[in-house]
């Protein structure tokens, strides 16, 4: 597989509070982890820091090479519980950190399945075929409305109440987080990203950069469109393609 990956503070926000981390284990088998922090002057960035950290720790100590899917899931939901148990103590033990939280996706990749877990607006998109699909379901505000048909997606990408997530870590002493498996083929790429690329780049645009850009830009490519077009927030985005060689970001 081959991985790349750019984080970016974009055009606007002052600082930075998106956070990732990717790495390699046995058998041909990588991990990525994409957060958005929130809360505060410095909570954000200290929330999305301690979540991906935490979870990668966890991830690299204690997969195994040919684990189970159930024992994938165990290990995944470890990882979640445990950063989101870390990140609220800290905001207890300290005020100015009062109310951070991070949205949170993570993947492990081994077999030709990728193993997800999610809590709020952080993305993981798989393109396959010519075709882009959302494998992970927002934990939002909106996203609610329009699954309870009080309003369209097209007005939900408009919506002032877009950004009100449902699901943080952090922000509660227990995270109610989606867990998913997805079979991926041979040149499939899998896509983790913050809002900062999916409320800027639509679903064509994003199309059109995975089926024309080499999978070593698939990351400058996104984020830079995202830039072009307004670069309103932090923009964080992994790409994993299938089947290559893995080269560090």
């Amino acid at each position: 597989m081959k991985i790349v990956a750019k984080s970016d503070i974009g055009l606007v926000r002052k600082q930075n509070q998106d956070a990732y981390v990717v790495g390699e284990l046995p058998d041909n088998t990588c991990w990525a982890v994409v957060c958005d922090g929130m809360g505060g002057a410095a909570g954000g960035h200290v929330a999305s820091k301690t979540a991906v950290e935490f979870a990668g720790e966890i991830i690299t100590k204690c997969y195994k090479a040919d684990m189970s899917a159930n024992s994938i899931k165990n290990l995944m939901t470890s990882a979640v519980e445990g950063a989101n148990v870390k990140i609220f103590d800290m905001s207890k033990q300290d005020d100015s950190l009062t109310g951070m939280g991070t949205t949170f996706v993570a993947v492990i990749i081994a077999d030709n399945v990728v193993y997800i877990a999610h809590a709020g607006d952080s993305r993981t998109y798989l393109y396959s075929d010519k075709e882009l699909t959302q494998l992970t379901k927002d934990h939002s505000i909106v996203q609610a409305m329009v699954e309870n048909g009080n309003i369209t997606q097209e007005e939900a990408n408009n919506h002032p109440q877009k950004h009100v997530i449902t699901r943080a870590l952090g922000v509660e002493e227990s995270i109610d987080f989606d867990y998913l498996e997805q079979s991926v083929n041979k040149d499939d790429v899998l896509i983790l990203c913050t809002d900062g690329l999916t409320n800027f780049v639509g679903t064509e645009e994003m199309l059109g950069i995975l089926s024309k850009s080499e999978a070593g830009d698939l990351a400058d490519d996104l984020v830079d469109c995202a830039n072009r077009n307004g670069g309103g927030d932090n923009i964080t985005v992994v790409a994993i393609t299938m089947n290559s060689s893995t080269e560090g970001v």
